[in-house]
């Protein structure tokens, strides 16, 4: 049975200005960022659903918190949902990095899955711990509806694994998701994923009640590839 994932990565935070690589640090939400999870939880209040999942680390807690509010749900967290560990880049941008070692820089720009930051959690690793949560997330709620609160790297990681994309290119075609915006996939937990929609912003999302019409704004037809493949968006590193 099919289980529909509403993926949103969490809210700005305090290191999101000067894209900085958060990863396993547990940086807090700005004001912006509080504000956008308030949308998602207006979001949530408009297109229910059945359980709500996050990432254990309190950026993605605190952003999951007006949806649970407004649904009356606890939410679950899965250790296996928390971002990549970046190693040395944790807290700093890639071009810092890449003027003390610009070497490492190219490389993990030609390929980031088999060129990691030293010290960094494998993204090949990642991947598979995410697919996993995801896969038991599936499995509880067969047929259901699930929003799942987490983070840039780590989604866009599993996004390629669930796709059958070559994680080399996870930077390339998924260049970023947007703070606190909904990704819909749809997946049985077995064969590939369906990807319906991508990075659609709370107020922009269709009722539910009302599915949209060809072309409409916030259609699957028109918010993948209009919203999520940019070719001039710029990649979020944290």
């Amino acid at each position: 049975m099919t289980t529909t994932l509403l993926l949103a990565r969490h809210g700005q935070t305090v290191w999101h200005a000067e894209n900085r690589y958060a990863g396993s640090s547990d940086v807090a939400l700005t004001d912006t960022g509080r504000a956008q999870a308030e949308a998602l939880g207006r979001w949530a209040a408009a297109h229910p659903v059945d359980a709500v999942w996050t990432s254990p680390l309190s950026r993605a807690v605190a952003t999951a918190e007006p949806a649970c509010r407004a649904l009356g749900l606890t939410p679950h967290r899965e250790p296996d949902l928390r971002e990549c560990d970046f190693g040395v880049v944790e807290g700093r941008t890639l071009a810092e990095f890449a003027a003390e070692d610009p070497e490492r820089a190219a490389a993990f720009r030609a390929d980031p899955a088999a060129r990691p930051f030293p010290g960094a959690e494998d993204p090949r690793a990642a991947a598979d711990r995410g697919a996993a949560a995801l896969r038991r997330i599936t499995a509880a709620h067969p047929g259901g509806r699930v929003l799942v609160v987490a983070h840039n790297t780590l989604f866009r990681l599993v996004l390629c694994r669930l796709l059958a994309i070559p994680l080399s290119e996870y930077r390339r075609v998924f260049p970023r998701l947007r703070n606190a915006a909904v990704s819909e996939v749809r997946w049985d937990g077995r064969t590939s994923a369906a990807l319906l929609s991508l990075n659609v912003p709370c107020e922009e999302a269709a009722p539910r009640h009302r599915p949209p019409g060809p072309g409409a704004r916030g259609s699957p037809r028109e918010s993948c590839p209009r919203r999520g493949f940019l070719p001039s968006a710029r990649p979020r590193e944290g």
